[in-house]
C-alpha cells in the first residue's frame, strides 16, 4: 500500500494547490464552512460560479473525457483534487449528485443528441440535475419502486408518469433529473424498470421541500401527477433501469473518504483540552482519553483504507471489497464526535452555534448529517447485510420474491 503520492500525482498535487490558492480563501480553520449566513439560494449560486471557474480550468470533472470537457485524468487525481479543494473556503459538495452520479449515467446510456445537449452545461453548473430514485416504500430496496411509467394512448411518442419519490437531494434547485420508473409491473421487480430524464418545470412534478431539524431544506418530496415525457428522453433500453441505476451507484466509489472532515481527531482533542472537567482539562481524564482514542482509530482506519483504495485506483484496477464498510464506520465515527462535542459542553451543547459561535456550525451540521448517513444509499442494516453475504460469504437471507412478478408480491 502506497502512502505517497507517485512522482505524477505529486505533480498534479501541486498544480492544484497552486490554481487553487490563486482563486480561492485558505480556510482559517479545518472547520470553516463557506457562506454561513448566505440563504440556501444564494450559496447554491456561488456553487455554480466555482464550478464554472474549475469546468474552464479543466478541474470541473477530471476523470470525464477532454472530449466531453474533462481532463481526461484517472480516479486517483479526482481524489487528489477533492483533498486539496477541501483545505480551501469553498462552496463545495453543491454537483457531488449531479456531476458524480447523474451525469455518468447520462454518458454511458443516453444518446449521443442527449449528451451533446446536455452534458456541457451540468459540468459548467448552468444546470443542477437530481437523481429520483427513493420512494416511501422504496428505499434501501429501489427494487420495490412504484412511481408509473406508462405509454400515451393519445397518439404522442412518450410516456405519462405517475407517482412520488422522497429524499431528493436539491430538487427545489435543480433544472433536471433523472428519474427510475416501473413500466412493467409482470416481470420481477429489477426487470420492470426503466429510467427517463426529464425538466424539472414540466407541467405535473409538485416538489415539497422537507424541513429538517437544522431548518434546512436539503431534500424533497416529488410528485408526479400524469407527467408527459417523450420516449426521446428516455435514457438506455426499455427495462434497463436498474443497470442505468447501478452505473450512477457505482460512480460513487470515488468519494471514499471524502465524508471525514480533515483532522477531526485534532479537532476533538483541542475541544476537550479546552472544556473544564472535574476541575482540570477533560483531556486528563481516562473515559474521555479513550472516546478519543476510539475517534482517533477509526479516522486513521478510514483513512488507511483509503490510501488501499488509492493504491488500486493509480495502478487501474477497483478497490477492494473492504471499503463497502466505510460508510458505516464513517457515519458513526461522525456521530460518535458529534456527541463528544456535545458532552463537553455540559448543558450548553445543547445550544447552537448562534450562541456558540461559528466554530460550532461544523458539529450542528455534523449532528444532524451522520444520522442521516446511516439511511442514505442504503442503511447500516442493509450494508452489514451486503459485506456478510459477498464479502465473508455467510449464508444469504431468504427471499421470497425472487423469480416472483412485482404485481404478484405481497404489498
Amino acid at each position: 500500500m502506497d502512502f505517497q503520492d507517485s512522482p505524477q500525482d505529486a505533480q498534479f498535487r501541486a498544480e492544484c494547490s497552486q490554481w487553487l490558492g490563486a482563486h480561492a480563501q485558505l480556510k482559517t480553520r479545518s472547520d470553516e464552512i463557506f457562506g454561513p449566513d448566505l440563504a440556501p439560494a444564494e450559496r447554491l449560486q456561488a456553487a455554480r460560479q466555482w464550478q464554472a471557474q474549475k469546468a474552464a480550468a479543466g478541474y470541473g470533472a477530471i476523470t470525464w473525457p477532454q472530449a466531453l470537457g474533462g481532463r481526461g485524468g484517472s480516479a486517483a487525481q479526482e481524489l487528489i483534487w477533492r483533498q486539496e479543494e477541501a483545505r480551501f473556503c469553498v462552496p463545495s459538495g453543491y454537483f457531488s449528485v449531479s456531476l458524480g452520479m447523474v451525469l455518468p449515467s447520462i454518458l454511458a446510456h443516453a444518446s449521443e443528441a442527449v449528451r451533446q445537449a446536455h452534458v456541457a452545461p451540468a459540468l459548467q453548473g448552468e444546470h443542477l440535475w437530481c437523481q429520483l430514485l427513493s420512494e416511501p416504500d422504496a428505499g434501501s430496496d429501489l427494487g420495490m419502486v412504484r412511481t408509473r411509467a406508462q405509454r400515451c394512448t393519445d397518439g404522442r411518442d412518450g410516456w405519462l408518469i405517475n407517482g412520488q419519490k422522497v429524499w431528493t437531494t436539491l430538487a427545489q434547485f435543480a433544472e433536471f433529473g433523472l428519474v427510475l420508473t416501473r413500466t412493467d409491473p409482470e416481470v420481477p421487480k429489477f426487470d420492470g424498470l426503466t429510467s427517463f430524464f426529464l425538466n424539472m418545470q414540466s407541467p405535473g412534478i409538485d416538489v415539497r421541500p422537507i424541513r429538517q431539524a437544522n431548518g434546512e431544506s436539503e431534500f424533497n418530496e416529488v410528485f408526479f401527477q400524469d407527467v408527459f415525457v417523450p420516449d426521446s428522453q428516455r435514457v438506455g433500453a426499455l427495462g434497463a433501469g436498474w443497470k442505468v441505476t447501478l452505473t450512477g451507484l457505482m460512480s460513487e466509489r470515488l468519494s471514499i473518504g471524502a465524508t471525514m472532515p480533515p483532522d477531526l481527531w485534532r479537532t476533538a482533542a483541542a475541544m476537550m483540552d479546552a472544556a473544564p472537567w472535574d476541575g482540570q482539562s477533560a483531556l486528563h481524564d481516562g473515559r474521555m482519553r479513550e472516546r478519543l482514542a476510539d475517534l482517533y482509530l477509526n479516522t486513521h482506519g478510514l483513512w488507511l483504507m483509503q490510501c488501499r483504495g488509492l493504491t488500486e485506483l493509480s495502478k487501474g484496477r477497483a478497490p477492494g471489497p473492504e471499503l463497502s464498510v466505510g460508510k458505516i464506520i464513517a457515519a458513526r465515527t461522525l456521530q460518535d464526535f458529534s456527541y463528544l462535542a456535545m458532552d463537553l459542553q455540559g448543558s450548553a451543547g445543547v445550544l447552537g452555534h448562534e450562541e456558540q459561535g461559528q466554530a460550532w456550525r461544523q458539529v450542528e451540521q455534523l449532528w444532524f448529517g451522520s444520522a442521516s448517513m446511516r439511511i442514505a444509499g442504503g442503511t447500516d442494516e442493509i450494508v452489514k447485510n451486503s459485506v456478510g453475504e459477498r464479502i465473508l460469504g455467510l449464508p444469504p437471507e431468504p427471499r421470497t420474491d425472487k423469480g416472483v412478478a412485482f404485481n404478484a408480491l405481497p404489498r
